[in-house]
């Protein structure tokens, strides 16, 4: 059987913008559209040009910086929606006007107080003119999950015969069961005559949390495009998830079809659009949230140590993650705990692991967050006192209306070294100071504040990952003083690679 192609259309630059409080710059589109292009997405959806002059400028650039790609344009069924559209798309290497309109029950008799026969006439006049300006025209049906499909069926027909390439059938607000979508898919692949001159996508909400399910049974039922967004983000609860898509095709090879998505780089891009629109992703989000390849439980422990595949269907070095996290909580066996000290080059024969493991257990009884600190303690060993970079000093100047400057002093190796710098806030000028210090590319990848004790003289703890020589460290800090912390964690990842 050959394998069929499933072409990726990347909505997070319309659909997921449209997130309150999430909005973009144009600098900040072209840095999330060449990571879109790097990772292999066929379509990007660049915005609806007519909705603002910052839209237009967006599809605009975008078109300039992307190269292989089509860039999407959004239009109501209206000519001027799609004249703007065709403007803003002038220096794309290849365009698609993205026009329709409502063809629910709900849409035609509340949204435009018009019939169906209208509806269709809407809808064939809005794909001609389009065509006026592109080759490349995609129909969406908006609300297609709510249409009845004999109707759905009539105009997807029409306007393939206007000339539309690709109909989007989307479950604009979330309702569809997954089997009802997929019947609906198929009915259209069975009853509509020209529907083998057209790609048929589909664009699922996540109102129910079914987005994912219902594209997965779209595509089964044979919609051959599927319209996503990095981390799910999107209007409501949200759009399919681009990367939860992905890794289901890249999982399951008896379905037969194949995406151009360069799987590694998920991980990195899903950071970079969480920073960028300020949403953090939720801890136990598929494929990319903290907790995705982290295993507490004893028993999972114990297996994922023995053979990954135990509990891991997904290698996570397959979407960029360095490896699978082994948590320590008071549901962690020995193996955990060992595996653990290991790393750190710290090997105990099974009469001593067994008293380390005693006092262990009495520890995270009474301790939420079980670091490696504490670990090394049980052991014997003390980290920091053997770590090669110390902290000795720290002095911070900052405030309202002025730049921050930080002088730092670091013992490394039993000599003394001193910097100073300047930055944006306290962190960021102690920061600098140390690599002034320690003339390294450090790369800072994610920096987590968290409070441990309540009141304003409260220990935050700090946790950093920080990128050298392109893999990934993780530091640790824990002050009174949250610059001080910061800047502990970030000397602890340092410490991490210079002892390799």
């Amino acid at each position: 059987m050959l394998t069929d192609k499933l072409y990726i259309f990347d909505t997070t630059l319309r659909d997921g913008e449209q997130v309150p409080g999430c909005q973009l710059n144009t600098v900040e589109k072209i840095e999330i559209a060449k990571a879109l292009e790097l990772m292999g997405v066929d379509i990007i959806e660049a915005g609806f040009p007519v909705s603002s002059p910052g839209d237009f400028n967006s599809v605009v650039e975008i078109s300039k910086a992307v190269t292989w790609p089509v860039i999407c344009a959004l239009t109501r069924a209206v000519p001027k929606d799609i004249e703007v559209a065709a403007e803003a798309l002038k220096y794309a290497k290849h365009k698609r006007i993205h026009t329709g309109i409502g063809t629910s029950d709900y849409h035609i008799q509340h949204k435009f107080n018009s019939n169906r026969d209208e509806i269709v006439e809407r809808a064939v006049a809005a794909v001609k003119y389009a065509k006026k300006f592109v080759e490349d025209v995609q129909f969406y049906a908006e609300d297609a999950g709510r249409t009845d499909n004999e109707y759905l069926a009539r105009v997807v027909e029409a306007v393939i015969k206007a000339g539309a390439t690709v109909v989007n059938i989307p479950d604009t607000t979330g309702y569809c069961l997954p089997d009802e979508f997929g019947r609906k898919i198929r009915f259209l692949k069975e009853n509509v005559s020209n529907i083998d001159k057209a790609i048929i996508a589909t664009h699922c909400h996540n109102d129910l949390g079914m987005a994912t399910a219902n594209t997965l049974s779209g595509i089964m039922n044979g919609a051959r495009q599927a319209e996503v967004t990095i981390n799910g983000i999107g209007e409501r609860a949200g759009n399919t998830s681009l990367e939860e898509i992905a890794m289901i095709i890249k999982c399951h090879r008896e379905l037969d079809i194949e995406t151009n998505i360069n799987t590694r780089k998920i991980y990195a891009l899903s950071r970079k659009v969480s920073n960028l629109m300020n949403m953090p992703v939720q801890p136990n989000k598929a494929i990319v949230g903290r907790n995705a390849f982290a295993h507490s439980s004893g028993i999972h422990q114990d297996g994922v140590l023995k053979n990954r595949e135990s509990y891991e269907i997904i290698d996570p070095t397959d979407v960029g993650v360095d490896e699978n996290s082994i948590v320590l909580t008071a549901r962690s066996g020995r193996a955990a705990l060992k595996h653990r000290l290991e790393l750190h080059r710290v090997f105990l024969d099974q009469e001593s692991l067994d008293k380390v493991y005693a006092g262990f257990l009495q520890l995270a009884d009474t301790k939420k967050d079980i670091n490696d600190d504490d670990i090394l303690m049980l052991a014997g060993k003390d980290r920091h006192a053997n770590a090669r970079i110390k902290l000795e000093y720290l002095q911070v100047t900052s405030g309202i209306g002025i730049r921050a400057l930080a002088s730092v002093g670091l013992d490394i190796a039993g000599e003394r070294f001193e910097g100073a710098s300047s930055g944006n806030g306290p962190v960021d000028a102690a920061i600098n100071a140390v690599k002034k210090i320690i003339s390294r590319t450090m790369i800072l990848k994610e920096f987590l504040i968290q409070a441990i004790t309540k009141g304003s003289d409260d220990i935050g703890k700090v946790h950093m990952q920080v990128e050298y020589d392109g893999r990934i460290y993780y530091g640790f800090g824990a002050n009174t003083d949250i610059v001080a912390a910061s800047l502990e964690a970030y000397i602890d990842a340092i410490n991490k690679f210079s002892a390799e």
